[in-house]
């Protein structure tokens, strides 16, 4: 009787062990992830992908560097940051990730060093293996210069004597542009895309609750202000029918077919690109697997 009790012990001793092995394994190949945006909204551009990685367990945080106080056309400033503050939030309760917005304003973001030191204390705060920000190339100077104050935010983030009072990380994270349409000085290249037909309901449920930009400053601003439906369901199906063609796939559909092979690579209708930056650790093809655990490499 004795012996199988020590038997029965040693058994619940090795499954909790086990069950600690494994826990801290998880918590050892856990991703920490920052998405920079210039304005809330601009982050969930890659809302697909962050969903992805969240489902796993990965931790993101999604940051839009401006309140986003000039982005309406009746809305007093100081209102409209508490309103898109709170809009982002909701967003990111949707795909259940962290998102918060800073108390600089919309279209007066510069490429100063305070404002650096910021992007540095964030990514070091996130302790981050991976940063997705914009290219600085944009129609928009607060776009440029959040690609700008990004990529002056690289390397230094790994330097101690700069913000010393937020510990600098041990190794340089890796650095990846979001995709965009702009061609000068030089187009977007994909070094990775991400199939997202499969979460594209998901990510539009976040851009539904970008409500003062979705349906009220974009349309007013693009001059289809009467195009919107009155009632939340039918602006939520008239979103997909305008939102959803900024994730097509055929752009991309040659590094869909590298990754996802000819079969599924040359059905997928939506998708997220990324882009090496070439400022942090090299994205190659033996760790795309690593940072981008849901893909599978053919």
């Amino acid at each position: 009787m004795k012996v199988l009790i020590s038997l029965l012990q040693i058994c619940i001793l090795t499954g909790i062990f086990q069950s600690m092995q494994a826990q801290e394994s998880t918590q050892n190949n856990k991703l920490h992830i920052i998405i920079i945006g210039a304005h809330p909204d601009d982050p969930d551009k890659v809302g697909g992908t962050a969903y992805k990685w969240a489902q796993l367990g990965h931790d993101v945080l999604m940051v839009s560097l401006t309140n986003g106080d000039a982005g309406h056309q009746s809305l007093p400033a100081e209102k409209l940051a508490l309103v898109r503050r709170e809009e982002a939030r909701r967003a990111g309760e949707v795909i259940g990730v962290r998102y918060i917005t800073l108390d600089n304003h919309d279209g007066q973001l510069m490429p100063t060093y305070e404002n650096r030191l910021q992007v540095i204390k964030l990514i070091r705060e996130q302790k981050a293996d991976l940063v997705i920000f914009p290219r600085p190339y944009d129609y928009h100077p607060d776009h440029r210069y959040t690609g700008t104050l990004v990529l002056d935010a690289a390397y230094m983030v790994t330097v101690p004597k700069i913000l010393p009072e937020v510990r600098h990380l041990d190794k340089n994270p890796v650095f990846l542009y979001m995709s965009d349409g702009f061609v000068h000085p030089e187009p977007f290249v994909a070094d990775v895309a991400v199939a997202v037909d499969d979460v594209i309901e998901k990510k539009l449920d976040m851009y539904h609750q970008h409500t003062s930009q979705m349906y009220e400053w974009l349309p007013f601003n693009g001059g289809m202000l009467d195009q919107v439906p009155a009632t939340d369901a039918e602006r939520r199906a008239w979103l997909g029918k305008t939102r959803m063609m900024r994730s097509d796939a055929d752009p991309y559909r040659d590094k869909l077919i590298e990754i996802y092979g000819t079969e599924t690579g040359s059905k997928i209708k939506y998708c997220e690109a990324f882009q090496d930056s070439g400022y942090g650790a090299p994205l190659t093809k033996e760790n795309i697997s690593y940072y981008f655990p849901f893909l599978k490499i053919k």
